[in-house]
């Protein structure tokens, strides 16, 4: 791992030994082989969200220089990529990461007013997490559902045209339920092989 001191408040190494299972590693080498010598970052993507489900369910900077180093890149071209995307998550998350789309059919569908009555209801704003560590906000670009708006995800699955009494019905079920709405699909280390 790489060693070096940046003075910003999201750049905090947790000094974790990160490693991917012998297995990952494995496909993760055959993905890198794909590219030419030099165009290794090509495979970033992939790699960061096998990272993300792997290695803790979000990319820490131990993780994202871990990544770093696997690609033989630097690490700020690695936290680049995570900072843009909303899908990479910088931070522990509650057992449910609630997305608000944040974009303009939202917006003029009453999305603010939702996120706004959301974030009211948990005692949160976005980007951050309830004190059971149930809920997490976070507001983020187009889900694509501009035609049902305003619209939200929470974990994997869409919740759509919503109003406060829909926020309240969510919200209150997902309180109650002992288990986690869990991705249905397979993997990314699975699409990729």
């Amino acid at each position: 791992m790489r060693d070096f001191k940046v003075d910003h408040n999201q750049y905090i190494k947790e000094g974790t030994d990160v490693r991917f299972s012998p297995e990952s590693l494995a496909r993760i080498l055959i993905l890198i082989s794909r590219y030419p010598e030099g165009k290794q970052k090509a495979a970033l993507l992939p790699i960061l969200h096998m990272a993300q489900e792997e290695l803790g369910g979000y990319l820490s900077v131990d993780v994202m220089d871990y990544v770093a180093d696997l690609l033989k890149i630097q690490p700020v071209e690695v936290y680049e990529v995570a900072t843009f995307y909303t899908q990479f998550l910088l931070g522990k998350k509650g057992k449910y990461l609630i997305e608000v789309c944040r974009t303009a059919p939202c917006a003029i569908c009453g999305g603010e007013k939702i996120s706004g009555y959301l974030q009211e209801k948990l005692g949160i704003k976005s980007g951050e997490t309830t004190a059971d560590g149930l809920f997490t906000i976070k507001e983020v670009e187009c889900l694509g559902a501009c035609g049902y708006a305003p619209a939200m995800q929470i974990n994997m699955k869409f919740y759509e045209k919503l109003t406060e009494e829909k926020i309240d019905g969510i919200i209150d079920d997902l309180s109650k339920r002992g288990d986690d709405l869990k991705q249905t699909g397979s993997k990314w280390a699975d699409e990729l092989f």
